[in-house]
């Protein structure tokens, strides 16, 4: 058997099959342990600042316009806080679908481009009424969108909704959904009798 370079201040003693650790690595070890904690909260910040589709300017923009779809209120926080513009670009990150990708880049410019036309500045420095205002306009024709930009308020709308209604605080505080339960018998009508 091969001796490692500290065997000799652990004796070569150890199990059989495990590997034998010096004092020096021990305490290596132990200080990496005591660091790893601090890790995942230094990964998740920078992770929300690093889009993986939009742009950072983009990704602020479809954050504020998810949150005005659907705000936080007294019942259950809004889309911001269950992460929809992220979950939004992570989707289109992924999606071969370039045409949807197109769509989403035009979409966000036409919203910032009729902001500049209706308030001189663009959506993100409009005020709340003005944002308000901007997205009453993209939406009135939802029912059968004709304009780019309320082709685009559809598309927007449905990918916010699947978002906040699929994460966990749209299932569980929105919707209150509290898993499945079992039942003792059938609760339904028996059609095979009849």
């Amino acid at each position: 058997m091969k001796k490692r370079q500290g065997d000799a201040e652990t004796g070569g003693r150890g199990d059989a099959g495990l590997p034998q650790v010096s004092r020096r690595e021990m305490v290596k070890l132990t200080a990496g342990a005591m660091v790893v904690p601090a890790l995942p909260q230094a990964k998740s910040r920078t992770a929300v600042n690093r889009p993986k589709f939009f742009t950072a300017a983009e990704l602020a923009l479809v954050d504020e316009l998810g949150e005005l779809i659907i705000p936080a209120d007294a019942h259950s926080p809004g889309a911001r806080a269950a992460k929809c513009a992220e979950y939004i670009d992570a989707r289109l990150a992924e999606s071969p679908d370039a045409e949807a990708k197109q769509q989403w880049r035009e979409g966000l410019a036409r919203i910032n481009q009729l902001s500049a036309e209706m308030h001189t500045q663009p959506f993100l420095k409009s005020s709340p009424e003005q944002r308000i205002a901007l997205l009453t306009r993209i939406a009135e024709n939802e029912g059968d969108p004709k304009m780019p930009e309320e082709k685009f308020f559809v598309e927007l709308k449905s990918r916010v909704a699947h978002a906040y209604y699929t994460s966990k605080i749209g299932l569980r505080q929105e919707l209150e959904y509290k898993g499945n339960s079992y039942l003792r018998e059938f609760a339904g009508t028996d059609v095979s009798k009849g």
